[in-house]
């Protein structure tokens, strides 16, 4: 990576942030931390960039003249991450519709409550390969997740995961499961020379439901005064991938 991240969002470092945080830190990325309620400035894109990442950060937190040069750090190379939750996408307080950031995201943004609070299994499925998604067993051992922010893809992205929703019933000492549509889960596309990625699902608990233990070996992390977060070593993996991919050369 050329330039450090800006992670911007899930709450703070010794909550909701712990998980993505605690895993740059252990793959050794140079990254800034903005928490949610605090304010992007100036000061925070006065240096190189390789990605930005916003998660569970407000609109209203990042003035429409900062976006702007956000959304032109993108076009020259940087990278755009936006991952799912209550004040991501449209979301509750999230409200990045009609946003210049939203201009260059790979899905379109409702503009009313866009949140699914799932009760019922949701599997992540792979829908074709990908750099991100590469080498892990999304066929043997597909993920579950606990909801999502509903997005619809743009005619130019490329839909790299699905969110498969089914109606779960006990019959007869077993479990019958009945297919109740989708959702694109993770959409990728290009700005300029810069990478966008729409994530809609949460990294940390609790959207991100049996994905945070996905995999067989466990992964420890922790930044220095907070609590070690456990995750299950695909879940790590796919992450990393993730985080990779948008930072690189679009």
């Amino acid at each position: 990576m050329s330039g450090s991240i800006l992670y911007m969002g899930d709450t703070t470092l010794d909550t909701a942030a712990a998980y993505l945080a605690g895993l740059m830190r252990l793959w050794g990325c140079e990254f800034e931390y903005v928490a949610s309620d605090e304010r992007l400035t100036p000061g925070h894109l006065e240096q190189v960039r390789s990605l930005f990442i916003f998660s569970d950060y407000p609109a209203a937190c990042a003035s429409e003249e900062l976006q702007e040069r956000i959304v032109q750090h993108v076009a020259s190379g940087a990278g755009l991450l936006m991952i799912g939750g209550w004040e991501s996408f449209h979301g509750l307080g999230g409200d990045w519709d009609g946003t210049p950031i939203s201009g260059i995201l790979p899905v379109d943004i409702a503009k009313t409550d866009d949140r699914l609070n799932c009760d019922h299994p949701v599997f992540v499925r792979s829908t074709e390969p990908h750099a991100i998604s590469d080498g892990l067993p999304w066929t043997e051992r597909p993920p579950l997740i606990g909801g999502l922010n509903r997005t619809t893809a743009r005619s130019s992205a490329t839909i790299v995961l699905t969110a498969e929703h089914y109606r779960a019933e006990l019959r007869g000492g077993g479990v019958e499961l009945s297919p109740e549509g989708s959702d694109p889960l993770l959409v990728v596309d290009q700005h300029g020379s810069g990478r966008t990625a729409a994530l809609m699902t949460d990294v940390a608990p609790h959207w991100v439901g049996p994905l945070v233990d996905w995999g067989p070996d466990r992964v420890t992390a922790e930044l220095p005064g907070v609590a070690e977060v456990e995750v299950g070593s695909d879940y790590a993996r796919f992450l990393r991938q993730l985080v990779a991919w948008a930072a690189g050369p679009g």
